[in-house]
């Protein structure tokens, strides 16, 4: 029994460390290392999302709806840079309308307008939260890698944790309905070990006072919690366990971001109000 938990630890680890080493790396060296991690990120979030949606038998706009996202990345990176002005972020409106023009030129689908939701869906769901990472990076006007190191850093926490303590002791189900696996015993370990971090990165992260990294941790908690049950969600709709295969022991893009898609709207509005 202990074989099958742990069998894909090994890759699990190697993938983690390697690719959190990449990433620490991009987002505390510069603005534009972190900005190319992210866009890279955000380009394999959507084509994984569009594959699934072609998975469940949709049709949505891929290729418009990966390029619509992509540009609302970039756009809101070169805004908070200061290199553009933030008028034009109305070009958002004009460029995701153009879905509507391009379905008119396909052939005949059944039901046209749920695929242009389903683009919409895609570009709401996975390129708007990591857009908004931008506004946290610049959260006082010049790049501050603090602030998204720091919530990375709470997020693999509560994901680590959750998955040792869920692993070792878990029992009570989460919500059994949406993923069986994920236990209450394995949301406190996470609970637990992601607040450890956020109260620890505070002493070295100073650009947040104590109690905003607090507050900032249960969020994530919360919110990646919920991010992980949404995915799922999504998943278990399509009948598939992961996302994709491009991170080995982690399953594809969304099942390791998937957290963050749902705590990044949450963290922004807090900084933005507090």
């Amino acid at each position: 029994m202990a074989d099958k938990k742990f069998s894909n630890l090994v890759p699990r680890l190697l993938t983690g460390i390697l690719g959190a080493a990449a990433v620490i790396f991009c987002v505390a060296f510069s603005a534009w290392t972190y900005f190319a991690i992210f866009f890279v990120i955000c380009l394999f979030s959507l084509l994984e999302f569009y594959r699934l949606a072609g998975l469940d038998g949709l049709v949505p706009q891929k290729t418009f709806g990966v390029f619509s996202g992509l540009v609302i990345f970039a756009l809101s990176f070169f805004v908070e840079i200061g290199m553009i002005d933030n008028r034009y972020y109305f070009l958002i409106f004009p460029l995701i309308s153009g879905v509507y023009i391009i379905k008119l030129y396909k052939q005949f689908e059944r039901k046209p307008f749920t695929n242009i939701a389903i683009t919409f869906l895609g570009i709401f769901y996975t390129a708007v939260p990591f857009a908004l990472l931008n506004v946290a990076a610049f959260e006082y006007k010049n790049y501050n890698y603090q602030i998204i190191l720091g919530c990375l850093l709470i997020l693999w926490a509560a994901d680590t944790g959750a998955y040792f303590a869920g692993t070792f002791f878990g029992k009570r189900k989460l919500f059994e309905r949406i993923s069986p696996k994920k236990s209450w015993e394995g949301f406190v370990g996470g609970a637990i070990l992601a607040m450890i971090f956020a109260w620890s990165i505070s002493f070295y992260f100073t650009s947040l006072s104590q109690w905003k990294w607090l507050a900032i941790g249960w969020i994530i908690i919360i919110g990646g919690t919920y991010g992980d049950l949404v995915e799922s969600l999504l998943k278990r709709s399509i009948e598939i366990k992961d996302s994709g295969d491009t991170l080995p022991g982690h399953g594809g893009f969304l099942d390791r971001f998937d957290g963050l898609l749902i705590s990044a709207p949450f963290i922004v509005a807090f900084l933005e109000i507090f």
